[in-house]
């Protein structure tokens, strides 16, 4: 049992009480392996009220070490309920290493006061948690902010901002820009969108909720993506109306008075806290990552980057073991000044179909953007085609293919946020008369790409309405073909003329070996992960009509690979 703690300025005592974890948290706790070994017993104070801004109490759990001596503190901010997984990962796990852990519920979540927003409150909320901890007698002064997801979009809120006090930051597989999260490159990233909806209404009122939530939402899931109109056709699946999703699914331009401070990106501009960030190479939410990293590398900030085989999930399970020891050497850095775990590079990613850690200097390492060419018979060529004995020109046609919104061509893996996400083989998508796919010839020596990868085609359609989603894959020697990552883009309405389009298709780390072949694979769509491009120019909720469109790629198309030099 811990001895007192007095508080050297208001003379307070604070005798630590007796309560110890949850029950599912010490269960879940001792079926962990590959941690740490515990230094300290963890105790837990439940059901705190701390004042928000405005005064709603919001639900709050104390986790502490029973232990003598002082320790530093981590604010856990979560829409997401306080019981597992969030107390065994967070509450349990950090005590046990010599951490008070304050893990609450947001605004209108988990039995807190007010109405839930997806970015209006965290900011004011957190900082007005700051200011109860200051009168903690347990309290030090020397506090870090941890989590995953939204949990890391309330970090970036508390940022915009830095309390004296926050001397720490570890985002995990984080979130800065909400919109980002629902629309890209034109498109409503509609599974996702729901996925979010169904997760923020059900997992904060516990697990049986959320199971209940996601079964429900697996089931109703075709009929929702499939509805004509869209809009309001979430509320079976969900449950209800749901009206921050509506608001979200309905501003596509990230620059609707709407969106007005949602993205919280800004905070790391000129932020003197230092971060580690940590993502997957499947994570829905990995170009918010590298752009956090990014703007903290040109601030100055000390910042570290860790980038996983995981997806957005998977990084917190059977990724928790380097996730958390990540973490952990992080803040025993910064908050205890012990750096002893502290790897001495900036950057470790994971090489996909290497298997292997590469420690690096920076991201994105120095390379060279290479153009592999799209050519006809379905090529993928190191060297500009000839069509006729000439060169290619933007007017010559490749291939084409129809897109039917009334059997959209489906998504399979990728950067999603469920369980479905991830790598997977491509063999049946790519035999849809609706997918391209242009191949390299086998390798004859390793090919590593490190950084964005891109897609600059030359597309012209019949209609000026379509979608355009690209696709790099690695084909191994058994003819299997893998996604490794992958963008869609809404083109610009134009019928019939070539337009030049370039398809971000975020960024990786992956080695080709010798005898796979690169792949290029193009559609009009991947769905449900992306809602339908219905080809009538309807706005994406309200369209009733469904047509058809030709689309066609043409010559001076290339696929850009950031290649990097081979570690042999």
């Amino acid at each position: 049992m811990t001895s007192p703690t007095r508080d050297g300025v208001s003379g307070a005592t604070w005798v630590p009480p007796s309560g110890k974890p949850p029950l599912s948290a010490r269960l879940l706790r001792a079926l962990w392996r590959g941690l740490p070994a515990r230094r300290y017993e963890a105790g837990r104070e439940p059901d705190l009220d701390v004042p928000a801004a405005d005064g709603s109490p919001l639900r709050t759990d104390h986790y502490f070490p029973r232990a003598e001596g002082d320790f530093p503190t981590l604010l856990v901010r979560s829409p997401y309920g306080r019981g597992v997984p969030w107390s065994p990962m967070y509450g349990v796990l950090f005590a046990e290493q010599g951490f008070h852990v304050v893990l609450q519920s947001c605004r209108g979540t988990g039995g807190s006061g007010g109405e839930f927003h997806l970015w209006r409150n965290e900011a004011a909320d957190g900082r007005a948690t700051v200011d109860w901890l200051r009168d903690q007698p347990w309290f030090n002064g020397a506090l870090g902010t941890l989590g995953p997801s939204y949990l890391g979009y309330v970090q970036w809120a508390l940022a915009l901002d830095p309390p004296p006090e926050l001397r720490a930051m570890v985002v995990q597989v984080g979130l800065h820009d909400p919109h980002a999260l629902f629309h890209r490159g034109g498109a409503l990233q509609l599974e996702n969108a729901l996925l979010v909806g169904s997760g923020m209404t059900s997992q904060h009122r516990g697990l049986g909720s959320f199971v209940r939530a996601t079964l429900r939402l697996r089931r109703h899931l075709k009929r929702m993506t499939r509805a004509l109109p869209l809009r309001g056709s979430y509320v079976r699946g969900l449950g209800g109306d749901v009206p921050w999703l509506d608001g979200a699914m309905s501003h596509p331009d990230a620059g609707d008075p709407f969106w007005k401070g949602a993205s919280t990106g800004g905070a790391a501009d000129g932020l003197r806290t230092p971060t580690r960030l940590i993502s997957g190479w499947q994570d829905a939410l990995v170009d918010q990552t590298v752009e956090q990293y990014g703007r903290l590398r040109r601030s100055g900030c000390d910042t570290s980057l860790l980038i996983g085989p995981w997806t957005h999930t998977s990084a917190l399970q059977e990724g928790w073991p380097e996730v958390f020891a990540e973490s952990l050497a992080w803040l025993r850095a910064h908050l205890c000044d012990d750096p002893s775990g502290l790897r001495p590079a900036p950057v470790r990613v994971h090489i996909g179909g290497q298997g292997e850690w590469r420690d690096l200097d920076d991201w994105p390492p120095p390379t060279a953007t290479g153009q592999w060419h799209l050519a006809p018979d379905g090529r993928l060529a190191r060297r500009p085609p000839e069509v006729s004995g000439s060169p290619a020109s933007s007017r010559d046609a490749l291939a084409s293919f129809r897109y039917d919104p009334a059997d959209p061509t489906p998504s399979i893996g990728g950067p999603l946020l469920s369980g479905t996400a991830g790598r997977r083989d491509n063999g049946e998508l790519e035999a849809r008369p609706d997918v391209l796919t242009f191949t390299s010839e086998p390798l004859d020596e390793p090919v590593d790409v490190l950084g964005p990868v891109a897609a600059r085609l030359r597309i012209s359609t019949d209609t000026g309405y379509a979608d355009v989603f690209a696709r790099l894959c690695d084909v191994d020697e058994e003819g299997r073909s893998i996604n490794v990552c992958d963008g869609l883009m809404r083109l610009p309405t134009g019928p019939e003329h070539p337009l030049e389009v370039t398809v971000p298709m975020s960024s990786t780390a992956h080695r080709f070996a010798p005898g796979h072949r690169v792949r290029l694979q193009i559609s009009g769509g991947a769905h449900p992960r992306f809602a339908r491009n219905t080809g009538s120019g309807e706005p994406t909720l309200d369209a009733t009509t469904l047509t058809p469109v030709r689309i066609t790629v043409h010559g001076t198309s290339a696929l850009e690979l950031p290649r990097a030099r081979v570690e042999r």
